[in-house]
Parts: C-alpha cells; structure tokens; sequence
C-alpha cells in the first residue's frame, strides 16, 4: 500500500489539499449542506461530517505509533457510521468550522509527530499493516475525493497532477491487494503500463485523471479507452 515520507513536501501537499476544500465551503449554506453529495445516499453534510470525523479516528492511530498502545482507529464500522450520521444534521456553519479546525488539528499533529513513531507498526481500519505514513496518504486522498463528491464545481480534473498521482498510486495498490479482481491491465494516455491485474483481459488506457476518477467510483469510465469491454471492479474501499 501507498506510503508517502514526513517531508516538508508532504505536509504542504495536504495542507494544500486542505484548503483548496475550505475555499469552497463558505459560500455554502444550510439548504446546501442538506442537498445530495456525488455518494448515493449521503448528503454533503455526511461528506463533511465524515472529513472532520476522519480526524480525531486517524489521530488515534498516530497516538498508537506514539505510544506503542493499541488504539483502533474506530471501535467498529457502526460506530464509524453513527458518527458519521450524528454530525451530517448540523448547520452549515458549524460544520466547516470544525472541518476547519481538524484539519488544522491534523496539519500539527502530523508535524509534530516524533521521528521514531514513524516507523511504528499500525492498523488502519481497513486491515493493512503499515507505518503512520500510510496515514499521510489516506487524509490526501480522502480529502482530495471528497472534496469530488461535494459537487462544489471541483472534479478529478482539477486535482494537482502531484497529488492526482499519488491518490491514483494509492487505488491501483489497493486493487493490487483485492480479491475478485477481474484481469486487465492499466495503461496511460502514453501507452505507459500503470498496473497489470491477471494476465490476460483487456486494455483500460487514458488520462490519469479519467483512469482514476474510473478506479474510484467517481465515473463510468466513459472517457476511456479500451480493448474489451471494461471491467467490472470490486467494491471501492
């Protein structure tokens, strides 16, 4: 799975990320908040509830690398979703203040974090064993997708090509270590090979932008070149 270094780099690319999103949050009001998001079933409250919320559930995991005390990212998915599900209702202005301030929160946990817990053993709530810069990855990609799922005008597209690259990196890892992966292969608008699922199937080729926003459920793949007919892909995360 996708790991990024605690460099200077790294920490600007999320802060970046963190208020490109911001930008866009306070002309919204409360008929807004409560209007669908780009996820089924969730409103853009949810998606704003879930980011903030994310916070506190990956901290916890930092205090593990910390410390050496295992402390679950959440107690499990329904509490997760209850969560979630409490925060989604509030007015609008009170949940950007607090999308805000966790990232905020976030931004100096991070930077702060001491050198040795780095490379301490974690479990994030998916499963996969890894060092808190696995953390790093998933608060950028999250950001950066919900961010998409606003439906504030922002899309793949618009994602700066550094962190498109590594939040795309990051989906293909994750298909990487899927079960039911269907076999094809992954090649770029410059016939470049992404990634190969299998050994056999067809060609999935196009810009990174469209092969990711396909990857991660964002679109049909339309925009995409391929030598079959395209694949029908697992359940993203």
């Amino acid at each position: 799975m996708k790991e990024l270094e605690p460099t200077t780099e790294t920490f600007r690319e999320i802060a970046a990320a963190a208020d490109r999103l911001l930008a866009g949050l306070d002309a919204l009001g409360d008929d807004d908040i409560a209007a669908p998001s780009r996820l089924p079933g969730w409103t853009r409250g949810h998606v704003l509830s879930h980011l903030a919320r994310q916070v506190p559930a990956l901290e916890r995991l930092l205090e593990w690398a910390r410390t050496g005390v295992e402390t679950p990212q959440y107690a499990n998915r329904q509490a997760r979703d209850a969560e979630i599900e409490a925060g989604a209702h509030r007015l609008a202005a009170d949940l950007v203040a607090d999308v805000r301030e966790s990232a905020r929160h976030f931004q100096r946990t991070v930077e702060e974090l001491p050198a040795p817990a780095w490379n301490a053993a974690i479990r994030p709530f998916t499963g996969e064993l890894c060092t808190p810069r696995r953390i790093l990855v998933i608060r950028l990609r999250e950001l950066e997708l919900h961010h998409v799922d606003l439906a504030v005008g922002y899309d793949v597209a618009d994602i700066p090509a550094t962190a498109r690259n590594i939040v795309l990196d990051d989906v293909l890892g994750y298909y990487a270590a899927a079960e039911g992966m269907p076999d094809f292969t992954v090649r770029g608008g410059d016939g470049a090979q992404l990634a190969r699922f299998g050994t056999d199937g067809p060609v999935v080729s196009g810009e990174p932008a469209d092969l990711l926003a396909w990857l991660a459920g964002r679109t049909s793949g339309a925009r995409l070149d391929t030598t079959g007919e395209l694949p029908v892909l697992p359940p993203w995360l």
